[in-house]
């Protein structure tokens, strides 16, 4: 290579599943098939009126033009409706929200936004591997909080006060929480409103899994009393309504907040398709039979991934939403990443070890729930047979 690389690079290992992923091919292209319960990408369609949408806008030969920056008025006035009607918060769609390719953009961009080299960037432990990676590749020093599994997974506050924060500029939440599933619950959200506000620290919640769990558990951080003026919000409709690989999402908060996201992407990006804007609008003006059939299909994929960890021997709690399923492993089994290479091997399922998500992952599996049901069916069936062999009792 005649060209080094950034320094930023050497902060950034690559992403876990980028690199077993190969190994899976690998596997595959000898002849061996794997069931693939690694990374959450939905693989139910959006509805059909959606897709109807896109279809015909695509066709109209006047939508391929470059579009405005913060999108169209129809797609933020629909985004305000949806958080309004689902999540109980009122935004002004002209100056509160700005429509994103997709919630991990906006990771970058808040980033640059708002944290300069050498400034600190709290990020939960366990928790989405991009928060840190961002803030590395940004030049921000990365400072994991830990999360306590004995008290639903919310921030270990005694040991969150004890840190050092001097130069903390921005904290990372995310609830429902990805990978542990713990719900959206008010008194955390207040707390944590009430811990940035204290150290005057930005404080951004990740929310793309409201829709995975009970209905009554919707819950925006914005709708916190004194949460504006200090938070912002990220908005997927990947999960939501199966349009990851469309990349569409929104950041949500004042308009301050909103217009310094906004410069950073009008300098790297030029504008959503007209035709993708057109039909998330109408994906985000489904009635509620629609996030009902989703639950429900979710609920079934979840007793059956429940069914998979509690055979390789794991403790898996029932209150968890989202989709994936997150499993302590029996103390006795010993290392989860031997575990999960040992799964992937014999029962051919491919499962990810905590650690990936932070060294609080330590001891813990996770399960994407992103496979119908007679896929998961097929998983329960290989992990039974190969846990039940003795060279598997023996290893």
């Amino acid at each position: 290579m005649i060209v080094p690389l950034a320094d930023r690079l050497h902060t950034v290992d690559e992403y876990y599943f980028a690199a077993k992923l190969r190994q899976i091919k690998e596997m595959e292209s000898a002849g061996q098939r794997i069931i693939n319960l690694g990374i959450g990408s939905p693989d139910l369609q959006p509805s059909q009126e959606t897709i109807d949408r896109l279809v015909a806008s695509a066709a109209d030969g006047r939508h391929y033009s470059y579009q405005p920056y913060r999108g169209i008025p129809e797609l933020r006035a629909a985004m305000a409706g949806y958080v309004r009607q689902h999540f109980k918060c009122e935004l002004n769609p002209s100056t509160e929200i700005l429509p994103l390719p997709g919630s991990k953009q906006g990771m970058l961009y808040v980033t640059l936004a708002f944290v300069d080299p050498g400034d600190a960037v709290l990020v939960p432990d366990p928790g989405y591997p991009t928060y840190g990676g961002v803030a590395r590749m940004t030049g921000a020093r990365v400072l994991p909080y830990p999360l306590d599994p004995a008290n639903g997974w919310a921030p270990e506050w005694s040991v969150l006060n004890r840190m050092d924060l001097r130069g903390v500029k921005l904290i990372w939440a995310n609830y429902p929480h990805m990978p542990t599933g713990a719900p959206a619950r008010e008194p955390l959200f207040n707390d944590l409103v009430g811990f940035a506000r204290e150290h005057h620290i930005l404080l951004c919640h990740d929310n793309p899994y409201p829709q995975l769990g009970d209905s009554d558990d919707l819950l925006s951080i914005l709708a916190c009393p004194g949460a504006r003026d200090l938070a912002i919000e990220l908005h997927s409709m990947s999960k939501s309504h199966n349009l990851s690989g469309w990349r569409i999402g929104w950041a949500a908060g004042d308009q301050a907040y909103i217009d310094a996201i906004g410069r950073v992407a009008s300098n790297v990006e030029s504008g959503m398709s007209l035709s993708l804007q057109h039909a998330a609008t109408v994906a985000l003006q489904s009635d509620h039979t629609w996030y009902d059939h989703l639950r429900a299909e979710y609920r079934s994929r979840r007793t059956l991934g429940e069914s998979i960890l509690n055979n390789l021997g794991c403790t898996v709690s029932s209150s968890q939403a989202g989709m994936f399923v997150w499993g302590k492993i029996a103390d006795s089994t010993g290392d989860a990443e031997q575990l999960a290479d040992m799964v992937l091997e014999r029962a051919h399922v491919f499962l990810v070890p905590g650690t990936v998500f932070g060294q609080r992952g330590a001891g813990y599996l996770r399960l994407s729930l992103c496979s119908p049901v007679p896929v998961l069916t097929e998983a329960v069936a290989l992990i039974k047979k190969s846990t039940a062999s003795p060279s598997w009792r023996t290893s």
